[in-house]
């Protein structure tokens, strides 16, 4: 039984899975208002499948890259429950938990690259195979008619909030699919949580800290604004 806090994009997502099945979720895809949702999705949550949060095995939280204010509401909620409850801590890649979930829908020459929006034309992007193997880490990248170059011997599918900005640059090229239709959510890190779970895959409750791309930020003016 772990309870899944998706929190690094716009998109404010809580999820209870026992196994692979949700057992209940709440969302809202109106923008940052995490710090008002996000506690209270929990309760709610909660209340609705009459479980009780000792009765949780773990608590899983996207790891980021993605909003700093969000990242850091949603770590916060999670430690305090492991902290007080005396629950491991699952971190999951937001960018590795949406490919994983458009593989199951392409065949297996596909390659995914899931983006987080970050400002004007810049994403926080990764590659993932069909196997959600990653071929190239997370980073920052300026979107132009170049980028993922070197991927493009085999259709790729860009994927999440970032990739809406790539529709114009990449509209004359077949071999990219972009697609709108999955959005960040807990229920994507569902896989990716029991796998850590099963092989004891932890962090450190107190050490923890989410991925922020700091030094990106740092190194680009550009990019002094993203929250």
């Amino acid at each position: 039984m772990i309870l899944l806090i998706e929190t690094s994009t716009p998109v404010c997502s809580v999820a209870l899975a026992k196994g692979a099945e949700i057992l209940a979720i709440r969302e809202n895809h109106e923008g940052l208002s995490h710090a008002k949702l996000a506690a209270n999705f929990v309760d709610e949550i909660m209340k609705e499948t009459g479980v009780k949060l000792s009765d949780l095995d773990a608590v899983a939280i996207s790891k980021g890259p993605g909003s700093y204010t969000g990242l850091r509401i949603g770590v916060s909620i999670a430690k305090g429950l492991c902290y007080a409850l005396n629950k491991p801590l699952i971190a999951v890649s937001s960018l590795q938990a949406i490919a994983q979930t458009a593989a199951k829908h392409y065949d297996e020459n596909h390659l995914f690259i899931p983006m987080i929006d970050a400002r004007r034309m810049e994403v926080y992007s990764a590659v993932y195979d069909a196997k959600n193997e990653c071929l190239r880490d997370v980073q920052a990248d300026i979107i132009d008619e170049n980028s993922y170059a070197n991927f493009a011997k085999q259709p790729f599918v860009l994927l999440g909030d970032g990739a809406k900005k790539c529709e114009e640059i990449f509209k004359n090229h077949s071999q990219i699919h972009i697609d709108e239709t999955l959005k960040f959510s807990a229920k994507n890190m569902i896989s990716l949580a029991q796998k850590a779970f099963e092989n004891k895959d932890f962090v450190d409750v107190a050490y923890f800290e989410p991925f922020y791309l700091k030094d990106f930020i740092a190194g680009k003016p550009s990019v002094k604004g993203l929250k």
